[in-house]
């Protein structure tokens, strides 16, 4: 009966590896899709970010020529930062924990306007069930192109998401978004 339960376990393991593994590349071609079709249009992005903690950022290097379409980016955790680096409204922020569509929404026009970029994202949520949040797992994140707003959603997880993989969840998700709207500025050119 152990053996049985250690292969058991054994086998979970692996098929959450091959998920795992099966992700990676859904990601990179993902990855290699979005910066190729940003160096094609001689296009560049930037990104402010708080729930993802850097995850967006981290993409954005792993993609071919980076530094010749990312600007950079911020990761502005607390109300502090957000309101010093990315002028944030204080009433607003301080309403909201930092956390809503107006602020994913002014976070990614703050970027863009930083870096003076073509695209960018800005995103906010949590990562982890909190008072806060009532005890809800959800981000806002925001797509800006040329100055405005063309995309603003709210992503909701199940509270017992463990946070990593929220992370990782809503940087996926944004990063698709962000190649559908690449998608449709190519027909629309």
């Amino acid at each position: 009966m152990i053996l049985k339960h250690s292969k058991i376990d054994l086998t979970i393991e692996h098929l959450n590896a091959r998920s795992f593994v099966n992700f990676l590349v859904e990601l990179q071609n993902l990855l290699d899709y979005i910066g190729d079709k940003l160096l094609s249009s001689s296009q560049s992005v930037s990104v402010a970010e708080s729930v993802t903690s850097g995850f967006l950022q981290f993409s954005f290097s792993q993609m071919k020529d980076a530094s010749k379409f990312f600007k950079g980016g911020i990761t502005a955790y607390t109300l502090e930062e957000k309101l010093s680096l990315l002028n944030i409204d204080e009433k607003d922020a301080a309403a909201n924990d930092c956390v809503s569509s107006n602020i994913a929404e002014n976070m990614a026009l703050e970027v863009a306007e930083i870096f003076k970029s073509d695209w960018s994202i800005g995103v906010t949520g949590y990562a982890t069930p909190v008072e806060d949040s009532k005890n809800k797992l959800f981000a806002y994140f925001a797509i800006s192109y040329k100055g405005n707003i063309i995309l603003s959603e709210k992503l909701d997880l199940h509270s017992r998401t463990m946070s990593l993989k929220a992370q990782l969840y809503y940087s996926e998700f944004i990063l698709g978004c962000l190649k559908l709207e690449l998608d449709k500025t190519s027909i629309q050119s």
